[in-house]
């Protein structure tokens, strides 16, 4: 028996509920409550299967993701119980207006996302849909601090420990993988060029977020896929012409992106996107490794991007080793 309590979220699948378990001596958890729609039923009923099959592979949660305790269909509404975790890494930046999260904080939460998705690749499984609402907080509680360079209150994380959730769209490595995935601005170039994906599409999608906790905004802020790439040239440089050569998509006209910089749109991506250096605060080693790291994760070449094997190895967590 579920009382609903609060609302926690919503969006085209349906909503997550907060609900007071009354067969678990009141135990709070999160219900998320799907539409009863064929093709929303179809993605919970994919959703349940991937995370029976991690709760199976790693009881004890240690690879972070969201736990299943129980699924239910109620009146064709396919209901999936959750764990109660906190605010999403997103909610907490809109919340605390859009300040970026502190250099420290953001290894803590980037070597716990990179060993999470990390745990999905060695069990042959891709999550296509990473972006800051689907990391969530453990726990979202801080303590508000007035910084004095911005001369406005500053919500500081107490406990950075994070969950992945929102398994829906994850996909086996023996699945079939459709075409489109992942949400727009989290999209990697070999998705939008359509020319197949696998698991480095998950590392753009973390690289992605990284700099956008680091600046507190989403990068690549677009809806068209032209001027996606526009702003990934801007950002990274040319596109590599394998890549455009193998590509069927028309963007492109004598192996380059057919772009013009001096329309509305050209002025637009020239304003929102700077070259990736020029968007570092400074310049110390925790910086320079930070953007070390991320520039290997927006490695256009699919094949040549890191691996999250590879990115756990890299300087930027040393700090976290030595402790």
């Amino acid at each position: 028996m579920y009382e609903i309590i609060a609302m926690l979220g919503e969006g085209a699948f349906g909503k997550v509920v907060e609900c007071i378990d009354h067969n678990m001596r009141g135990m709070h958890v999160a219900v998320k409550i799907v539409k009863n729609v064929s093709r929303y039923r179809e993605a919970a009923h994919s959703e349940i299967q991937v995370l029976e099959y991690l709760n199976t592979m790693d009881p004890s949660s240690t690879f972070r993701c969201v736990q299943m305790l129980e699924w239910f269909d109620h009146h064709g509404h396919v209901c999936i119980v959750f764990e109660l975790l906190g605010l999403s890494t997103y909610d907490f930046i809109k919340e605390n207006s859009f300040f970026p999260f502190h250099i420290n904080d953001i290894r803590q939460m980037a070597y716990q996302i990179c060993q999470s998705i990390n745990f999905l690749h060695h069990n042959k499984l891709t999550h296509t849909d990473l972006k800051p609402e689907n990391i969530l907080f453990v726990e979202s509680d801080y303590v508000v601090k007035y910084n004095s360079k911005m001369k406005r209150d500053e919500r500081t994380l107490k406990n950075t420990d994070i969950k992945v959730v929102d398994f829906g769209s994850a996909t086996f490595d023996d699945e079939h993988h459709s075409t489109l995935v992942s949400t727009r601005h989290y999209r990697a170039p070999e998705v939008i060029l359509a020319l197949g994906w696998s698991q480095p599409c998950d590392v753009w999608s973390i690289g992605c977020i990284l700099i956008e906790y680091y600046l507190g905004l989403t990068v690549f802020q677009t809806h068209d896929s032209k001027e996606h790439l526009a702003m990934m040239e801007r950002m990274l440089g040319p596109l590599p012409t394998h890549m455009i050569k193998k590509s069927r998509k028309h963007y492109f006209q004598h192996d380059q992106l057919d772009w013009d910089e001096h329309s509305s749109a050209g002025r637009y991506v020239r304003r929102r996107c700077k070259p990736l250096k020029e968007l570092m605060h400074c310049h110390d080693s925790d910086h320079q490794t930070l953007f070390d790291l991320v520039r290997r994760m927006l490695e256009y070449d699919p094949a040549k991007r890191i691996t999250l094997d590879e990115a756990l190895q890299h300087p930027f967590f040393d700090l976290l080793k030595n402790k």
